[in-house]
């Protein structure tokens, strides 16, 4: 069985010339998941604009499934965030369809999983991480986030450093390891079945013993299990532990601290 397991392919490959007259040659410029994330986030668009075009009182069956789906949402970060989060379900919707949309346009075999490219996962985990900081400094003060690593005693700062760094890896090695980790096994077993299938049948006469006949349907079930299961699970995954990590740093209007105000001693 010769088989051989990829990245995304390289479509254009562009030299820049820096100010410094050296030669920078941009690898991966324009890739297959360049090109899926275009397509997902046209059809994303594209279906936001016919969802919403003719809203009125009255809904059709089209808004009700529209005005459902956006409460589940809102409900689910409500329940999560809490109420005074609100503002951040937008970002989380975003998250959760580019995610699932990404892993399933990998079915149609014309376009690679979006999600099966670390470099997206890993972007949207710097997204939230930076929320989360950002958030923390916010509404503690840098002091009292540079105080938070020292906690609950001060020989514990090393780990809580490397704890932080590692929220991010995590969840971005835990989304791509198990969509790019599906595509390999189902590559592995489609090959092993057409090796075996080969070795069994090669007596039938002409075309007919060339047909893989093991591995008739077994890669739809898989597609099933890897893209449509799994993928929807880690993205559920994924968005929920931003909104655990975004609602951390951003607790009710009652828990954060007092601010002094100028001139009152």
């Amino acid at each position: 069985m010769n088989l051989e397991v990829k990245g995304p392919k390289v479509y254009l490959e562009l030299p820049f010339e820096l100010p410094d007259s050296s030669i920078f040659t941009m690898k991966n410029l324009i890739t297959q998941t360049t090109v899926s994330l275009l397509a997902v986030t046209v059809l994303l668009i594209v279906v936001a604009l016919i969802a919403t075009r003719s809203l009125s009182k009255r809904p059709g069956g089209l808004q009700v499934i529209t005005e459902k789906l956006v409460n589940m949402l809102y409900g689910l970060v409500e329940g999560t965030m809490g109420k005074h989060n609100m503002k951040f379900a937008p970002y989380i919707g975003t998250i959760f369809l580019s995610s699932i949309c990404g892993t399933l346009i990998g079915m149609t075999q014309l376009f690679r999983s979006t999600t099966a490219d670390l470099s997206v996962t890993a972007a949207w985990a710097l997204v939230t991480t930076g929320m989360v900081w950002y958030n923390n400094i916010k509404n503690f003060g840098f002091g009292t986030w540079l105080k938070g690593f020292t906690e609950p005693i001060v020989v514990m700062t090393p780990m809580n450093i490397v704890s932080e760094i590692a929220n991010p890896i995590s969840m971005a090695f835990r989304h791509f390891g198990n969509v790019a980790g599906g595509s390999v096994l189902t590559a592995l077993i489609y090959g092993a079945l057409t090796a075996a299938s080969s070795a069994l049948f090669s007596w039938l006469p002409g075309i007919i013993g060339e047909i893989p006949f093991l591995t008739a349907g077994i890669p739809a079930a898989l597609s099933i299990y890897f893209d449509l299961f799994s993928g929807f699970v880690q993205a559920l995954v994924f968005s929920l532990l931003t909104m655990i990590y975004v609602g951390g740093a951003c607790p009710p209007p009652e828990e954060l601290p007092k601010k002094k105000k100028k001139g009152v001693k």
